[in-house]
């Protein structure tokens, strides 16, 4: 008995402290890397690449999680962003003004960043969004591990932050990575979210109700040739407001403890053999600098723009040197990178480098923010003056 409590106390304690999904994200990306480049690298990477389905539907297994049970986590940011906009740090003008600045500054410094060093490749520019993504699960998880050295209020503000920033990344995917277009299948879509939309007004509280609808919503918008994660979104609109928030607390463990592992461990399946001398391109810069300068740059700058000309405030109780090691923090990439160089790349060579570039960019990222959140924690000078 005590064996037992000895294994699942310290695993309870991860778990409610956010820690846990993190963590578990840096095993299964290990544990990827690991066999992809072991004696049985043959036989683990072509598990990924296996095909099931059904006449109609037919995907390989890799296919499977990044179109199919990325909606589901598409479907929790969907609910997790209704939810601050209805009664959240979103649903108050002067509390969503300074993530909305960072989140926007964010975002344009690291595809600036990118445009810079890949201007004149046609092969890499696809790519200019891969950095300007924040991963919520592994940013918050970092955070969480300084404890009591990050004010609660900055863990508020990374949250809205990373919530807007996923917000910016659906707008990107559904804008910029949509390939020819189906508008026949398209129509087909927008009538059974024009269902859910009915069943909304109607008031129906019935889980099933919903599910059947969304799942024609999925199928069509794969179909369309818009990325199908999309469809978590849309559906997550249409669902009643208490339905909500049940469904938010049951989805978010098998999302960040099974769902997001099972992504990183199919999509960090990478075996390091390419040229060493593409470890030193314009696209591994792009992605690096993007995630470590690019992103607490743009936040910082915006951030001190909107306190500046006061229609924003810092977060209770956190400095500038606080915000900018949040900042660094939010450049951790790693899942929604990950997933937008999946769309931005198909040769496997360039996918490989972008997802290397990713991992080395957010280690960096979450080193030098864990770096300067603990080393000024204990600091007790006023805010910086900028």
């Amino acid at each position: 008995m005590k064996v037992s409590r000895m294994i699942t106390d310290p695993m309870k304690d991860l778990a409610e402290s956010g820690k846990l999904s993190g963590l578990l994200l840096i095993l299964a990306t290990a544990l990827s890397l690991a066999l992809s480049n072991s004696g049985r690298a043959s036989s683990y990477l072509s598990i990924w690449h296996i095909e099931i389905g059904f006449d109609f539907l037919h995907e390989s297994v890799l296919h499977w999680i990044n179109d199919g049970l990325m909606a589901i986590f598409f479907f929790l940011i969907g609910l997790e962003i209704k939810r601050e906009l209805q009664d959240g740090e979103l649903a108050v003008r002067e509390k969503a003004v300074l993530p909305v600045l960072a989140a926007l500054g964010g975002m344009i410094f690291p595809a600036v960043i990118f445009f810079i060093f890949n201007a004149g490749s046609k092969q890499y520019l696809n790519g200019w969004a891969i950095p300007t993504a924040t991963d919520i699960a592994f940013s918050l998880g970092i955070l969480s591990l300084l404890g009591k050295r990050a004010p609660l209020s900055l863990k508020v503000f990374l949250t809205a932050l990373a919530i807007i920033d996923d917000l910016g990344a659906i707008v990107i995917i559904a804008a910029f990575y949509t390939h020819d277009l189906n508008t026949g299948m398209l129509f087909f879509a927008a009538l059974f979210a024009m269902v859910m939309f009915v069943l909304n007004r109607l008031k129906v509280s019935s889980l099933i109700a919903y599910l059947l609808p969304a799942l024609g919503l999925w199928y069509f918008i794969l179909k369309s040739g818009i990325h199908p994660a999309i469809a978590g979104v849309i559906a997550a609109l249409f669902i009643p407001k208490e339905m909500a928030k049940k469904l938010e607390p049951g989805l978010y463990r098998p999302v960040n403890y099974w769902i997001l592992p099972l992504f990183a461990l199919a999509n960090t399946a990478i075996p390091l053999a390419f040229n060493p001398t593409e470890l030193f391109s314009g696209l591994t810069a792009g992605i690096i600098l993007g995630l470590m300068i690019g992103k607490p740059f743009g936040i910082v700058l915006f951030s001190w723009i909107g306190v500046k000309t006061g229609i924003s405030a810092l977060p209770d109780g956190a400095r500038w040197k606080q915000l900018a090691g949040t900042g660094m923090l939010a450049g951790i990439g790693f899942t929604m990178s990950i997933f937008i160089a999946g769309l931005s790349y198909q040769a496997p060579g360039l996918l490989d480098i972008s997802k290397l570039s990713i991992l080395a960019g957010s280690t960096l990222s979450a080193l030098c923010g864990m770096a300067v959140l603990y080393f000024i924690a204990g600091n007790n000078e006023r805010s910086l003056k900028l």
